[in-house]
Formats: C-alpha cells, structure tokens, sequence
C-alpha cells in the first residue's frame, strides 16, 4: 500500500529539519503546510496524472475538519488500488503495442537476424572463442535499454564485468548467448516474452517491455 510509505517518507522529511536544529515554534507554519503539499504530490500522488486537486482539497478539509466524509478511508484505499491496476494494464497494453511495433520496423533494419522464438540479434563483433551451451557458467559486459533509449542497467557504469549460469537468466539471455562465442560482442532485441513479460522487473521496466542489450561476451565457464 502506497500511503504509509509516503507518509512515513513525509514524516522522516520533517524530522530531518527537526534535527537540523529548528523547533516548531521557529517553524513558519504556512510554509511547512505548503511543503507538505509538495511533498504529498512528489511521493503520494506520483502515477496519479489525472487527479482531481479540487476534490483532494475537499477531501483533506473534511477529514480535518471532522465532517461527515463522501468516501470513507476503506472505499478509498479500494479506489486507489483499482485506479494502479487499471492504470497498470492500460500501460502494459500501450507497452506492448508499441515493442511489437518496434520489434516489426527494427527486423528490416540490415544485419539484423531473427530467431524462430522471435529474438533479434545483431553481430557488432565476432568472437572466435569457446561458444556456451545453457548450462555453462559465462562472464559478460553488458549494457540494457528500452526502446525510447532510456538505460536500466550497464555492468559498464559499475566498471566490473558480471557472472552467471546462463540457464538462470531471462529466455533471450540463455538463447542468445548461445549464439556467441568468446570475444564477440552482439546486441540484442528481445520481446518481452523473452524477457520479464507481463510482470516487469524493478522500477524501470515495465510490463510487456520489449529490451535492449549490448552483450560482450568475454568468458565461458569458471
């Protein structure tokens, strides 16, 4: 549930100022109220694009002010939560559409190979060494983005190159690895059934996400 965690992050806020040597009586109170509201839009009402100001305002006024309550603190957490899921499939449906639409223009792009599973590859470098099966432990470089170019992860940015079985990594790691050998650099698109799918992983990537990777190919085995 959203609102205890931004509550508490508001909360924390105001304590930091507390213990940065200010007392409630050297508080301008106008000031703190409006900074609440602040902090209320930037960690409660984030993913809330459309919300309706007015009556949020009225809904505050009456809660503290002790009247009787058009919506109730239950029926309005329900309506919170079915307004995520709803936002959230719509998300996933504009997120697919829009991979499957850039999975089709990408595919007649020279140098880009297909796959039967439908993942898409490109050989920037050829490598000449050992080439993995999907058991095999592999040592790689990579970097990932979605398809607007945004980064959501890079062994590159934290300068160390990264391990792993490749049978322990989305469908597009483990087939397209395969694919390699040691020394060759590849860049992948991968449609979201072959990544993370209707689920997402972490902040960045959402659901039916279509991916990209640059993956460097640097050892197979131990």
């Amino acid at each position: 549930m959203r609102l205890p965690i931004a509550l508490t992050a508001i909360a924390l806020s105001v304590n930091v100022a507390m213990a940065e040597g200010e007392s409630t009586s050297e508080v301008d109170v106008t000031s703190m109220s409006y900074g609440m509201g602040v902090l209320i839009k930037e960690r409660l009402l984030t993913g809330f694009d459309d919300i309706d100001l007015d009556a949020l305002v009225e809904g505050l006024r009456d809660a503290s002010d002790g009247k009787p309550l058009k919506v109730d603190a239950m029926t309005a957490a329900q309506l919170m939560q079915t307004y995520q899921t709803n936002k959230q499939a719509e998300a996933a449906e504009t997120q697919a559409a829009e991979g499957q639409a850039y999975l089709a223009q990408n595919a007649e792009k020279d140098g880009i190979k297909v796959t039967d599973s439908g993942l898409q590859y490109e050989v920037i470098t050829e490598g000449t060494g050992a080439q993995p099966a999907a058991t095999d432990q592999v040592t790689v470089h990579y970097k990932g983005t979605l398809i607007n170019g945004d980064e959501f992860d890079s062994s590159y940015s934290r300068g160390e190159p990264t391990s792993f079985a490749l049978n322990q990594v989305i469908p597009g790691w483990t087939e397209g690895l395969q694919l390699m050998k040691e020394g060759a650099k590849y860049r992948f698109t991968i449609p979201s059934d072959l990544a993370y799918g209707a689920n997402g992983a972490g902040p960045m990537i959402g659901p039916n996400e279509t991916l990209i990777f640059e993956v460097e190919l640097i050892k197979v085995g131990q």
